[in-house]
């Protein structure tokens, strides 16, 4: 199985996740649109083949993405 890399805005949207953030609060956190955030949630989703934050929190701890 190939595994993607997330680049780095994705990780750091990630972390923000995993700290409990929603969408618009992570957008006003990096200055970014909520659409934006959301794309960037939909890659991360594709990348770690999952469907939820939760998962995506999970998947990411399991390959040791997140602590």
């Amino acid at each position: 199985m190939c595994q993607q890399v997330l680049t780095a805005r994705e990780n750091q949207i990630l972390l923000l996740v995993a700290d409990g953030l929603g969408n618009k609060d992570i957008a006003d956190h990096l200055s970014l649109s909520r659409y934006t955030v959301e794309c960037h949630i939909k890659h991360i989703y594709r990348k770690l083949a999952v469907s939820s934050r939760t998962r995506a929190i999970h998947a990411a701890r399991e390959r040791g993405l997140l602590k």
